[in-house]
């Protein structure tokens, strides 16, 4: 016989004797006699009340603060220190175009040049600068896409 032969007749032998101790019934464990063996039983149920989160207001981001010296195109009035500046343009006819919309949202902007040829525009003015602060807190709540909206103070 050759040399294979040999090393697998009692191999089989030794996994054929192991299969039949898990045939039904050739367990030799009793559960009942464990310690760590349980019985089965219902979970008790435990009632969980869930209370609504309280939500706390999101911090305000930081308002940015510029100082320039503007001056007012198109507008005749008072001139005034603090502006709510919610636009920002290189070309006039674009500042032009975007004062027609915010008219159109119910705004009263006005158009600014400072000293490098940006106009900014303006959607409202004050001499006290908490005013001018409160107006841009109400204006990042009540109008999202104006989020980045800022505070120039005027030069003199």
């Amino acid at each position: 016989m050759n040399n294979r032969t040999i090393w697998f007749i009692p191999v089989m032998i030794l996994f054929l004797a192991s299969c039949a101790s898990l045939r039904k019934g050739s367990s030799r464990f009793d559960s009942s006699q464990s310690i760590y063996v349980q019985e089965e039983t219902q979970p008790a149920r435990i009632e969980v009340k869930e209370e609504p989160a309280v939500r706390e207001p999101a911090p305000e981001p930081a308002v940015v603060v510029r100082e320039e010296r503007v001056t007012t195109i198109e507008h005749t009035g008072p001139d005034f220190r603090y502006y709510v500046i919610i636009g920002s343009f290189r070309v006039l006819e674009n500042a032009r175009n975007f004062r027609t919309d915010l008219v159109r949202q119910q705004f009263n902007p006005v158009i600014l040049e400072n000293e490098e040829g940006l106009y900014r525009v303006s959607v409202a003015a004050y001499n006290d600068e908490f005013e001018a602060r409160s107006r841009i807190s109400q204006i990042r709540r009540n109008y999202q896409q104006y989020s980045d909206v800022w505070l120039l103070i005027r030069r003199r």
